[in-house]
């Protein structure tokens, strides 16, 4: 019998070269990326540096996920000591301590009585969680007909099936088509260019109130849930109008449906509060939050639902099976530890008002720069959560022409500069950790000041 040798490991720098990469899959067109391949070595604080030792500032936390930077000490012992004790619970038969731990303290600064806790490893897993519980909590309330899901067209929540049939990209849908059954979905807020041709304040808030009619063509009795992302991330930072949000609380009241806020991105501190949903003031049935919540330094999201929908899991089994749903590593004593330590970082060092500070000042700086440049046709967002839309005309807001990807071509060349962002053909975001100071976001602003003025002049 022969033993296998282990192979060698490959060096950092072998790391850029194809006949390495060819052996993982990134999220971009693999033969694209890899003509400039991005692969880091090393973090701290707002910066990131590759494997040839090129520094980036991080404008957007990783993807809206380093809410409390990188290399944090104190979350990076906390996941040390919980290493020492308990790195994984049978949950098959229970839980364990951080996880009861976060989850009381979850319920304690959620807003309203939003108290009853699931955890998983991701957003798409609690997206779809909150599907289920949905459907489920109406079978076990007496109105098992309701099964539809209303969302939004431009939305993304998620990657898997049940997620990715509430989301409403066609460019992530159609791929991976037919979805699942029983998802409908309407237009979004996007009052810059609203679908129904109107103007704030004289349209009616018509995107929220049709939701309502939809509802009713559809027939209440088999619609169980509304899911919206409070502001929409990747329509290119759908921040609603003030009266939206409360609107479709009022349906979902007067129809019997829940009501879902997507706050993967939202959550945590990043709108300038714990959570959108006090940005806004209004309560969900059901919320969803991920990617800050552990600030990167493990696989963490929690659903979190109101006491009352929770209580309806409760019960005799003959008659009451719980809430179905589960998976490997929901609820893992590192991640939970880690989402302790991130909490209690933002609590104590007050991180949120921070972000409604540091908001304010990124707004001004991307004020400027659409007084500079006149391709700015529109700033959108709260808080850390902030982006620009790119426009030939500001007065007639005319797009630049297909093909010539603006948003893109700024984005990349932001990222040649050392800044990393969020970047489409239209429109380009920032989302820096909750952490950020006031010099490195004007550093980031000067950074992106010196990408638009190169592009632009090209």
């Amino acid at each position: 019998m022969t033993t296998a040798t282990l192979p060698e490991l490959i060096s950092n720098a072998q790391t850029t070269e194809e006949s390495f990469l060819r052996h993982i899959f990134v999220r971009d067109q693999m033969a694209e990326w890899s003509k400039t391949p991005l692969v880091m070595a090393k973090a701290d604080g707002v910066h990131y540096w590759d494997v040839h030792g090129k520094r980036y500032l991080d404008a957007l936390s990783g993807i809206y996920v380093v809410s409390v930077g990188h290399n944090n000490r104190r979350v990076i012992e906390a996941i040390r000591r919980q290493l020492d004790v308990l790195h994984f619970s049978p949950v098959m038969h229970g839980t364990n301590a951080p996880a009861v731990q976060l989850a009381n303290l979850l319920g304690d600064i959620a807003p309203g009585d939003l108290s009853c806790v699931k955890f998983q490893c991701g957003g798409s897993e609690v997206t779809e969680a909150a599907i289920k519980l949905a459907r489920q909590y109406h079978k076990l309330t007496g109105s098992p007909g309701k099964y539809k899901v209303i969302s939004r067209y431009l939305s993304w929540h998620g990657s898997t099936m049940g997620s990715l049939s509430a989301s409403g990209l066609k460019s992530r849908k159609t791929v991976n088509e037919p979805l699942a059954p029983g998802f409908i979905h309407v237009f979004p807020p996007t009052c810059y260019r609203c679908p129904f041709g109107k103007s704030y304040s004289e349209c009616g808030i018509t995107c929220a109130t049709l939701v309502g009619d939809v509802i009713d063509m559809e027939d209440p009795a088999t619609v169980a849930a509304v899911m919206v992302e409070p502001i929409g991330h990747t329509g290119g930072i759908i921040d609603p109008p003030p009266e939206y949000l409360p609107i479709l609380r009022e349906v979902c009241d007067r129809y019997n449906v829940l009501l879902i806020f997507d706050e993967i991105i939202t959550g945590v501190g990043r709108t300038g509060h714990l959570f959108a949903a006090q940005t806004f003031g209004v309560i969900p049935d059901v919320l969803c939050t991920a990617k800050g919540l552990s600030g990167g330094y493990a696989p963490l999201s929690a659903m979190i639902c109101r006491a009352s929908i929770g209580e309806a899991f409760w019960g005799p089994i003959s008659e009451n099976p719980g809430f179905v749903e589960g998976h490997t590593f929901e609820g893992n004593p590192i991640s939970c530890a880690a989402g302790l330590a991130v909490l209690r970082e933002i609590l104590e060092r007050d991180l949120c008002a921070n972000a409604r500070a540091r908001g304010e000042q990124l707004r001004g700086g991307f004020q400027k720069l659409a007084k500079k440049y006149g391709v700015i046709g529109d700033i959108r967002g709260k808080g850390l959560l902030q982006g620009i839309e790119f426009v030939r005309n500001t007065a007639t807001k005319e797009r630049f022409a297909p093909g010539q990807e603006i948003g893109v071509r700024i984005g990349r060349r932001a990222l040649e500069n050392g800044l990393l962002s969020r970047f489409d053909p239209h429109w380009l975001a920032f989302g820096p950790a909750l952490v950020a100071t006031a010099e490195q976001i004007d550093e980031m602003v000067a950074i992106l000041d010196k990408s638009m003025g190169e592009v632009l002049a090209a």
